[in-house]
């Protein structure tokens, strides 16, 4: 991306802060953001990107970030098109690509080509230059989505890592900031980022409890009751579709008809500043 990633100023929007106050527990929320609300950006030609948060040209000051998640953004390149050279700093880039093929070349000498089904995680750091782009010689349109999540400690060298996931239904750890997970690492302790897959109709896996937690369906459809009991209402969310979690909402996940492929960050703390 072509924007300057390190952390924005000012504070978080209030819906990034879990439900607590007046001496009383607070049931959590599961907000539920469909596709067709992100803010849609043509940086260039044969570049669309669609955002979450506040990005570039779009400015909500009550949408900047969730937990520790600075951007979202669903990204397609046509044939021949990418992104410039361009620079970041402190901030984690996670991608994930869902179709074609991402060439990726920065000025630390990594170069890499990510596939579906695979994951990169470049730590900016102090500052990195690179370029994304359709990987040359391609017929049809890559489509990925990139993330942004603050690092514990600004500056330091920039850091990069690849892997190929395994196909299998379950819960998949992609990357994270403990020390004891074997997988890729993010400079954020109390980060992780999981794939989530299941069959048609079948239950979601346990998935880790979290003071914030953002999931981002790929493909396929999941619904689940707002919060656990009865009082929770039934909601289904669809490919494109994000739903931002506080404490215990987003109850007895199940896929839809076509199974489901999603994201989720856990995340233990949101934005820091100063």
């Amino acid at each position: 991306m072509s924007v300057d990633s390190s952390a924005r100023d000012g504070q978080p929007s209030d819906s990034s802060e879990p439900a607590s106050g007046g001496g009383r527990k607070e049931r959590g929320r599961a907000d539920l953001r469909r596709s067709a609300e992100r803010y849609l950006s043509e940086p260039a030609e044969g570049i669309t990107t669609r955002h979450a948060f506040s990005f570039a040209g779009h400015y909500d000051p009550k949408n900047t970030s969730f937990g520790s998640l600075l951007a979202c953004n669903e990204e397609t390149l046509a044939p021949a098109a990418g992104y410039e050279a361009h620079r970041h700093t402190d901030t984690e880039i996670v991608t994930w690509v869902t179709g074609g093929a991402l060439a990726h070349r920065d000025d630390a000498g990594h170069a890499s080509v990510v596939r579906p089904g695979m994951v990169q995680v470049q730590s900016a750091g102090a500052g990195i230059t690179h370029t994304e782009r359709n990987l040359g010689g391609a017929s049809e349109a890559v489509t990925f989505l990139q993330m942004w999540l603050q690092p514990d400690e600004f500056g330091g060298a920039p850091g990069f890592g690849l892997r190929a996931v395994p196909v299998a239904d379950g819960l998949t750890l992609l990357a994270s900031g403990r020390e004891s997970d074997e997988t890729l690492r993010l400079r954020r302790a109390d980060a992780a980022l999981w794939l989530v897959r299941a069959g048609a109709w079948a239950p979601l896996p346990e998935l880790p409890a979290a003071p914030f937690r953002y999931v981002h369906v790929v493909a396929g459809s999941v619904g689940y009751r707002t919060v656990p009991g009865p009082q929770g209402g039934g909601r289904s969310a669809g490919a494109g579709d994000a739903i931002r979690i506080t404490g215990d909402a987003f109850a007895d996940p199940t896929a839809g008809e076509d199974g489901v492929e999603l994201l989720l960050w856990e995340m233990h703390s949101p934005l820091r500043f100063g």
